[in-house]
């Protein structure tokens, strides 16, 4: 508020310090037949109009109207010296730095003059030092008051903003921590369908199979739900891993050749598909992400193939080179039932490509040359050190 009613407040001082003069002036010119009186009372009023007009655009000609004018009066009577002040004051407000202080020392020069002339040189030499001394004082005194208000407001605005990148910052770890909810709810979700889906559906497979046996082949048909007894025992096994880890797969334990493997041979045993495995003797070293990411991806391409192919051979290759790793999986079966694009909206295979992407790599899904379907996830690799 203070800063707001400054202006009129220094505008104030400004007409009170021209009324002491005036005041003291006018009174003291009347009877002096060589000074006339109201020679002095129109300089004052063209004082005052000047002071009204604040200048903007055009300091150096307003300062030098008001430095004529003060000198004017000065010869007129010595107690003019008084606005001199408010013109220091004017003059560092209206060129904060060298200009302003060249005004200052031009008006104590020409009021040491106007005092000469007035009075001769003694007065001028004991007075006008005195004076200039006085309006240099007064005019850096406000210059340093006009400094603290600008730092002040200065600080003020920088405390404005720090509060404001506060506030931003705080709605941003807000989000940060929201996202992070929704991530785990989805990869929660993910390894929750890669898990229990995958046993669940050879399960539902086997138990097919076996009613169908039950009259004809009894003995397969027990050995089918034993099989299914299994399937249901790995899954509540990997159903309590997960919720207790939520992290590592059940063959974390396992390096992904012989993982790998292992998934082949019960996915055989489950549903009588072979599956064709091209694995190489030696793996590239693999951080526990990018070993669950392949994995997971073998397990649903498996699963896919069993729901939704109907083919009579797997193919599953993993192979490296050019600084990445390669996972494919093919199948024989009626192939892609829809145009290119369509396998996104299965949950599976958005899952798996957001586990490939958050490592930097694919997932492709094409039609197989001869029919079926062939799945490539290919992912980037720092470094390749041989891993069993």
């Amino acid at each position: 508020m203070l800063m707001n009613l400054r202006p009129y407040i220094n505008l104030g001082l400004q007409y009170i310090a021209l009324a002491i003069v005036a005041l003291i002036a006018l009174p003291d010119l009347y009877p002096d037949d060589r000074r006339p009186w109201w020679l002095a009372a129109g300089l004052m009023v063209a004082m005052g109009l000047l002071y009204w007009q604040w200048p903007e655009r055009r300091p150096h000609g307003y300062l030098a109207i008001q430095a004529a004018l003060i000198a004017a009066l000065v010869y007129l009577h010595p107690m003019a010296v008084l606005l001199c002040f408010t013109f220091s004051a004017h003059a560092m407000i209206l060129l904060p730095d060298r200009r302003g202080a060249a005004w200052i020392a031009a008006v104590a020069i020409g009021t040491t003059a106007m005092m000469f002339l007035r009075d001769g040189w003694t007065n001028a030499l004991i007075l006008g030092p005195a004076v200039a001394v006085g309006y240099s004082s007064f005019g850096y005194a406000y210059y340093g008051q006009q400094q603290a208000r600008t730092e002040q407001r200065k600080s003020q605005a920088l405390l404005t903003e720090l509060q404001e990148a506060h506030r931003q910052l705080q709605e941003y770890a807000g989000r940060v921590e929201e996202l992070a909810v929704s991530e785990e709810r989805n990869r929660l979700a993910r390894e929750m369908h890669d898990t229990l889906g995958h046993r669940l559906t050879v399960a539902a497979v086997q138990l097919e199979g076996a009613q169908r046996l039950i009259a004809s082949d009894p003995e397969r048909a027990s050995r089918m739900v034993g099989t299914v007894r299994d399937q249901v025992r790995e899954a509540l096994a990997e159903l309590r891993h997960t919720v207790a880890t939520l992290r590592a797969p059940l063959e974390a334990g396992l390096a992904l050749r012989p993982a790998l493997a292992r998934l082949a041979r019960g996915f055989t045993e489950a549903t009588g598909l072979p599956v064709h495995l091209a694995l190489p003797d030696e793996v590239p070293t693999l951080s526990d992400e990018q070993h669950h990411t392949l994995y997971r991806a073998a397990q649903e391409a498996l699963t896919n193939v069993q729901r939704h192919a109907h083919a009579h051979a797997v193919w599953l290759e993993l192979r490296g080179g050019a600084g990445a790793l390669e996972l494919r999986v093919a199948d024989d079966g009626v192939g892609m039932p829809a145009p290119a694009g369509a396998e996104d909206r299965g949950f599976g295979l958005r899952g798996m490509r957001e586990r490939a992407e958050q490592l930097g790599g694919t997932v492709t899904l094409a039609p197989r040359t001869g029919g079926g379907t062939d799945l490539v996830m290919r992912l980037p690799l720092i470094e390749e050190v041989p891993r069993g």
